[in-house]
Formats: C-alpha cells, sequence, structure tokens
C-alpha cells in the first residue's frame, strides 16, 4: 500500500479553514464519489474519508491543513498524480478564501 501524506500551512484562520475543507469534502463527494464524514472539534476538525482503494484523514485547523491517505495496490500506480492533483486542489481552496486576519 501507498501513502501519500500532505501538510499545508496557511492563512486562514480556523473559520475559513472550516468552510475550504466544506468546500473540498463537497468536491471529493461529487467528483472521486468519496464517503467523508467530518468530526468537527474545539481547536479542529477531522474529514475521514472512504472509496475503494482509498482510506485517509484530513485534519484542519486554524494553520494547516494535514492529509494522509492510504492508497490501495491498484491505485497506488496513481500516486504521483493523485499525490499532484489534492495539492493542487488545496492550493486553489487556501487562495480563494480571504485570509483569516483581513480586516474589513
Amino acid at each position: 500500500m501507498a501513502q501519500i501524506l500532505i501538510e499545508k500551512k496557511h492563512p486562514l484562520g480556523l473559520e475559513q479553514a472550516r468552510h475550504a475543507a466544506a468546500q473540498w469534502v463537497n468536491q471529493a463527494r461529487e467528483q472521486f464519489g468519496l464517503d467523508c464524514q467530518v468530526i468537527r472539534g474545539e481547536e479542529g476538525d477531522e474529514v475521514r474519508f472512504a472509496r475503494s482503494g482509498l482510506t485517509g484523514t484530513l485534519w484542519v485547523d486554524g494553520q494547516q491543513f494535514r492529509m494522509q491517505a492510504q492508497l490501495g495496490f491498484l491505485m497506488s500506480a496513481f500516486k504521483d498524480r493523485i499525490e499532484s492533483e489534492i495539492r493542487k486542489n488545496l492550493d486553489a481552496l487556501i487562495n480563494s478564501h480571504p485570509r483569516g486576519d483581513a480586516t474589513p
């Protein structure tokens, strides 16, 4: 089994990071058929996701996103492509949200 570990720091703050994570969950469900479970916490959230050949967790807090995923045998062949797409999607979500420290 191949593993993917991605850590992305962000300047969003917790509420905007939660919003970005919710968008990621919607995309993951619609585009990739992932079953996602969101567990909300005081200092951050955990998103557990799974589908055939893929399981993982996305941790979200006020300073970073941390994703860990395990790829099954068949999906392992596409590890580099999958990891690249995840990084690209997280970057796009981070950049599409206003900074947590911005003043109105």
